[in-house]
């Protein structure tokens, strides 16, 4: 694999790039956590590039003193993209001041699950029902998950500094 280039998304063709790779694998522009809508132009967002194409992404919006990791995306799987590009986002949203990083994901998300954890991340909460209510606002939300699993409930983890 070439160079792994790590960029804030800055320019209209970036951030038309960010828009197609929500909706192609987040179903939409806007991501429901915790029964809050995320627009994809109210998050900032890190894109990595090899040999000049981009192949994933990380996206995050700031709240008071925390930030929430809203998407991360590697399209070469096993090739340490999604490593490098939540370490970057890591240090991007410590050099603002956060005392932590924070992500919601789902309860079929096993390979997130994973990946996170062993990134140093820990579960700290636990919202039964919250993928439901997320489906009333966010429709394109499927009943059922990764490995068949029906999909219902948001877990919070979280990495503090």
């Amino acid at each position: 694999m070439a160079e792994l280039e790590l960029r804030l998304a800055e320019t209209d063709e970036e951030r038309q790039w960010l828009e197609a790779l929500w909706k192609k694998e987040w179903g939409g522009t806007t991501m429901i956590t915790r029964g809050r809508s995320t627009a994809l132009a109210d998050v900032q967002a890190v894109i990595a590039y090899s040999g000049g194409e981009p192949v994933g992404a990380v996206t995050w919006r700031m709240d008071e003193q925390d930030a929430e990791l809203m998407s991360l995306n590697a399209l070469r799987e096993g090739q340490g993209i999604g490593g490098a590009l939540l370490a970057r986002a890591e240090q991007e949203v410590k050099s603002m001041g956060t005392t932590r990083l924070y992500l919601i994901t789902t309860n079929d998300n096993l390979h997130a699950l994973a990946f996170y954890q062993k990134q140093g991340y820990r579960l700290v909460r636990l919202f039964p029902g919250a993928v439901d209510a997320a489906r009333r606002m966010k429709p394109t939300i499927p009943v059922i998950g990764h490995h068949g699993i029906p999909l219902r409930d948001e877990l919070e983890l979280a990495k503090a500094w």
